[in-house]
């Protein structure tokens, strides 16, 4: 056998597979500084931090230098360890060095290679100007004065989630990331997933805090605090303190919530169950009629943002279900106000997530009555971690506590939510039981468990036979919606999480440079599940005694009032227009939308000949008079949120759905004619 080896300082490292030599310098236990380098992400080169000398080829960076047989690396030779410290003392030169009061200061991997690397000061002058922060997203802090353009918040959101909400802008010593035409997260198609905020290695992109809003609210006399925590914040909250990935510290942040000062601590696995006899009802009743299939997951939110703004013509396949977070809330304002004896505008309900995306969802209008939201407040993982160290508890050594009840209870199958695959075998794990008549025994379906980020199980259950899609991360999510579009599939359950493996790796959870953090993650989720005494959520004692007391029949008026919603499409850059024809004095202005769907539906063709027939001598001929070449603007825009009722054109105020050129020119010729009538009286 011709095996194949490289030299790394002196050691031999047999060659099997690696993408580049950094994986090998890796695999000999060195662990070369990088910024720009992640495994799951194109090879980028830009920070220039993990290079090396190559015997024949120079300095060189092993993240995109493809291993060959019989190489002899040098890692840290003087001229190397030189350049490193050049290359980080002129990404300090224009970084925003605010350490003691950045939200990234204990977990900064700018911080660890400075110290590692013995930088005490940068030599080079500050150059850059103090641009400001972006704070109007509702989940994602954006800060370019800190930023080292590494380009990895912008190879996520384009290559992981396909979604392109920012990109680098202008050029040479301007270069920034951020959206494009200046805007903010909030004004453009981000859906707040917080992949960019998991791969950023400084505090350029952070969650947003609501701590202070919540600390107000714990220290208000009249006002009754509770917390619901959501699954994977079990397994991920204790590395903020030293532990382990994956150590399940359920019972320690229960106690540490309460020490904090909340009246009462819930966990969301609660409504996770309730969520999956909800969901599995629906889909039940889909599958027996054969309508609205295949029926999609609504629980993650960046997912039903995403849906809405390129596949708005497969929102009604999505579950009517809220989220396991709205549920709780929506369920909370309900039974609470009696039980804890307090007005239901003096109670507050704050999240403990593991996702950005659930602060943007907890402020959409269709979870907000009046003045009164379900849910006031989410706290990601690392702002409860935050909040802790805050009050100096000692989390390691504090002595755990147990949930409150009865919104405190759950099953296994609502703690499986955490991970990708979760939801769909908590669903089997109820609609075998449903379909079969016959009780289960062995309540694990582990061909939806895995890392593959497409995963297809086929089941058959009783006389009926299910084949479910899990799927992870929206570069996924937008394939197979792709292939639904083309009746290139035919699946009839299709779970959707946007983050890469699941709630485990959300935006809020705390970054870490564990490679098999992930994996570890996971496991603790499973684990959890095996440790309780109930895996299936029908077998939730308190979820039965809320359908007897408060929802009545699954599926019902009253659950349908609580646990269900709808969506609509929505647009994905907001208040942007491009002038076409650009006239000093308009009268009459036509809007042609020219987003993605009314693109695809011809919009593009529709704006080019309202062109043609809007010059000056086209509008004289139509309309019988002159002097009127300045009458009509013509602009495209990119959204009027009615995507499935596309090409929309707007001529001043009224709404064409489904237009053609004929249908907007005839409403044109009828505006022309109102207009001209007028001036000539």
């Amino acid at each position: 056998m011709n095996e194949k080896y490289i030299t790394i300082d002196g050691i031999k490292i047999h060659i099997e597979g690696e993408r580049n030599v950094l994986e090998l310098i890796r695999k000999a236990d060195i662990e070369l500084p990088t910024f720009c380098y992640h495994s799951e992400l194109s090879v980028y080169g830009a920070c220039r931090l993990c290079v090396a000398d190559i015997e024949g080829m120079g300095i060189q960076t092993t993240c995109s230098t493809p291993p060959r047989e019989g190489m002899v690396i040098h890692t840290s030779t003087a001229e190397v360890r030189q350049i490193r410290k050049v290359n980080l003392e002129l990404l300090l030169a224009n970084h925003d060095v605010s350490c003691p009061t950045c939200a990234r200061s204990n977990n900064c991997k700018l911080q660890d290679l400075t110290r590692r690397l013995g930088i005490t000061k940068s030599r080079f002058k500050k150059t850059t100007k103090t641009l400001p922060i972006d704070t109007k997203s509702r989940s994602i802090i954006h800060d370019p004065n800190k930023c080292v353009l590494c380009g990895d918040c912008v190879r996520v959101c384009k290559e992981i989630q396909t979604v392109g909400a920012i990109d680098f802008v202008q050029r040479g010593s301007n270069t920034i990331v951020g959206p494009a035409y200046g805007k903010s997260l909030a004004d453009v198609e981000c859906v707040y997933c917080g992949q960019c905020v998991t791969v950023c290695p400084v505090g350029a992109l952070t969650p947003r805090p609501e701590t202070e809003e919540v600390w107000k609210a714990i220290n208000d006399p009249s006002k009754v605090v509770v917390a619901q925590i959501a699954p994977a914040v079990r397994v991920a909250i204790g590395e903020e303190f030293g532990l382990e990935p994956g150590t399940v510290s359920t019972g320690q942040m229960v106690a540490a919530l309460k020490r904090i000062g909340f009246d009462q601590v819930y966990d969301t696995s609660f409504t996770a169950d309730l969520t999956v006899i909800e969901e599995t009802t629906e889909f039940i009743s889909r599958k027996l009629r054969g309508e609205k299939l295949p029926q999609f997951t609504s629980c993650c939110p960046g997912w039903v943002k995403f849906a809405e703004q390129y596949y708005p013509e497969l929102l009604e396949n999505l579950s009517s279900c809220k989220s396991p977070q709205q549920m709780f809330g929506s369920l909370a304002k309900e039974m609470l106000p009696s039980i804890l004896k307090v007005n239901k505008e003096d109670l507050v309900v704050v999240s403990i997530m593991p996702c950005t995306a659930k602060k943007f969802e907890t402020k959409r209008d269709e979870f907000i009555h009046g003045e009164t939201a379900d849910v006031d407040h989410v706290i990601t993982t690392e702002g409860l971690s935050k909040m802790i160290a805050e009050t100096g508890i000692q989390f390691t050594k504090i002595t755990p506590e147990s949930f409150d009840l009865p919104l405190g209870f759950k099953t296994g199958a609502g703690v499986l939510f955490g991970n990708s695959g979760g939801v769909s075998e908590a669903v089997l794990r109820y609609a075998y039981e449903k379909l079969t008549g016959e009780t289960l025994t062995k309540v694990d379906f582990k061909m939806v468990r895995g890392k593959e980020g497409i995963r297809t199980a086929e089941v058959e259950l009783g006389k009926v036979k299910i084949k479910l899609g899990v799927v992870h991360s929206l570069k996924n999510a937008r394939q197979i919606c792709e292939e639904i579009k083309k009746g290139e599939t035919d699946y009839d359950l299709i779970e959707v999480m946007a983050c890469p493996g699941g709630c485990i790796n959300g935006g809020g959870q705390p970054v870490s440079f564990d490679p098999e953090y992930k994996e570890k993650r996971t496991k603790g989720i499973y684990s959890c599940d095996k440790q309780l005494q109930l895996h299936k959520s029908q077998e939730n004692p308190y979820v039965k005694e809320v359908y007897e007391k408060i929802l009545g029949e699954v599926g019902g008026h009253k659950a349908h009032e609580l646990l269900h919603t709808h969506y609509t499409g929505r647009k994905r850059v907001k208040n942007q227009t491009i002038t076409i024809r650009n006239t000093r004095h308009p009268k009459i202005e036509v809007c042609v939308c020219v987003g993605t769907n009314c693109y695809n539906k011809g919009a593009h063709r529709i704006l080019r000949k309202m062109m043609k027939h809007v010059s000056a001598n086209k509008l004289e001929d139509i309309v019988g008079f002159e002097g009127q070449e300045d009458m009509v603007d013509v602009k495209a825009t990119f959204c009027f949120e009615r995507c499935e009722r596309g090409p929309v054109v707007r001529i001043n105020n009224k709404i064409i759905e489904h237009a053609t050129y004929e249908t907007a020119k005839e409403v044109l010729y009828k505006e022309i004619q109102k207009v001209g009538a007028l001036l000539e009286s």
